[in-house]
């Protein structure tokens, strides 16, 4: 039940851009995220998995909201929608040999987006080893990551989870891109290798909307979530089959929409914010991924990344938890203009599970962005993550608004220009 009257007095204080009080409640409130959420996890969205006509209907809502927020459009683009395409493979044959010894097919699997294959010890391919006793999913995954183009010698002492390496045989960026793995005893001095694959080409798009800064119009400030989620399942016991995703991450997507409609009401920021709806995040990152490749990372400022808001964090109301805050001082500039308010950010308290690089603000990051994922999600106990039951009656609005509000007033010495977060160390 919302609770007619949603006034958060002691934040409200703090609201003072350009010295005028906004007031907030009228922008971001819980009736208005209860009306986004609705629609975002409805039925109807059929649980908006990448490449489905749930996900275009609810890029297409995302779009419209945008356009009621008055946003530009993002980088030149003609219309919100960044397209993209990605490449699925669909595997006919495996061919080749290790030292004029024929291989089996069975033993050659391949990761790449070029049809027909066709590598030998003359193409100037990187040939490495995974040995026994290693992690043969970690130790492929550094290879899967990587861009270079590689043969990967697995031992033998992996042929009955070798077949596990076909995890990695998902959709991909299109790209010239050779690594091929090989379950073999030897590493080969002559070798030549042929795989033929049936390419399909399919677009994708991330939403984005624009707020041009004023004085500082070239360094930006991101605000994003992602809005694809897993789909159409298996029913369960009450004949429910579809994944609605409320929280994971419609709540971030209400969020986005709502901090766009608020900021660009303001129209006071410094800085250019950007408000992005990513796809593609349950299947590997993809739509953050392209989208970082096309900003200078040197001009992004920070990154609000947010995602999974519904629930109470386990400190309770008021409250939420900023991935990564020991890596820049994003985390304190934010509490910092929160002074004086109930409400408090904490570091991430689930460091085992890696969450820091297991959302969309991960290749930012990687680039060196102030690049953090805001949470409440209890990852150690969330009963509804990724399950059937992820629907809008496990959501708290009125918290879930407080947080909204909350990111909205946090961010105002950096939308304005007068902070700015450390760098976040880049990775290798």
């Amino acid at each position: 039940m919302i609770k007619k009257h949603f006034l958060l007095h002691s934040i409200l204080l703090l609201c003072f851009f350009s010295g005028v009080c906004q007031d907030i409640d009228k922008v971001i409130n819980p009736m208005e995220a209860e009306r986004i959420e609705k629609i975002l996890s409805a039925d109807d969205m059929q649980g908006r998995k990448t490449f489905s006509p749930g996900i275009e209907k609810a890029g297409n809502f995302i779009e419209g909201e945008f356009s009621k927020a008055g946003l530009a459009y993002f980088n030149g683009l003609s219309s919100y929608k960044q397209a993209f395409s990605m490449i699925k493979t669909q595997f006919i044959s495996a061919t080749g040999n290790f030292d004029g010894r024929d291989l089996e097919s069975k033993n050659i699997i391949a990761i790449s987006t070029t049809a027909d294959l066709k590598i030998s010890d003359r193409s100037g391919y990187e040939i490495v080893k995974i040995s026994p006793g290693a992690n043969l999913m970690n130790e492929a995954f550094i290879y899967v990551k990587g861009k270079k183009n590689v043969l990967v010698i697995v031992d033998t002492s992996f042929s009955q989870s070798f077949g596990r390496l076909l995890r990695f045989k998902r959709e991909a960026f299109k790209s010239d891109r050779g690594l091929v793995f090989v379950l073999s005893s030897i590493v080969p001095t002559k070798f030549e290798l042929e795989v033929k694959q049936e390419l399909t080409e399919s677009l994708l798009s991330n939403i984005i909307g624009v707020i041009p800064g004023k004085s500082k119009k070239e360094e930006y400030v991101i605000f994003s979530g992602h809005y694809d989620h897993l789909g159409i399942g298996k029913p369960n016991a009450a004949g429910d089959s579809i994944y609605n995703g409320a929280n994971d991450d419609a709540a971030g997507i209400t969020a986005v929409i709502l901090l766009a409609k608020y900021f660009s009401q303001l129209h006071n920021n410094e800085r250019t914010l950007v408000f992005v709806a990513f796809t593609a995040e349950e299947i590997g990152g993809f739509g953050s991924q392209y989208f970082s490749h096309q900003m200078d990372a040197d001009k992004v400022m920070a990154m609000f990344n947010i995602e999974m808001i519904g629930t109470q964090s386990k400190w309770g109301s008021n409250s939420a938890y900023i991935t990564g805050y020991e890596r820049s001082n994003m985390g304190s500039l934010l509490q910092a203009n929160l002074a004086g308010s109930a409400f408090h950010f904490e570091p991430d308290p689930y460091p085992e599970q890696n969450l820091f690089y297991r959302s969309d603000n991960a290749t930012l990051a990687a680039l060196g962005v102030p690049a953090h994922t805001i949470s409440t999600s209890k990852m150690d106990n969330e009963p509804n993550y990724h399950q059937l039951t992820d629907e809008i009656g496990t959501l708290d609005m009125n918290n879930m608004a407080a947080i909204i509000q909350a990111i909205a007033l946090s961010s105002r010495t950096i939308v304005s220009g007068k902070d700015t977060p450390a760098r976040v160390e880049k990775t290798k």
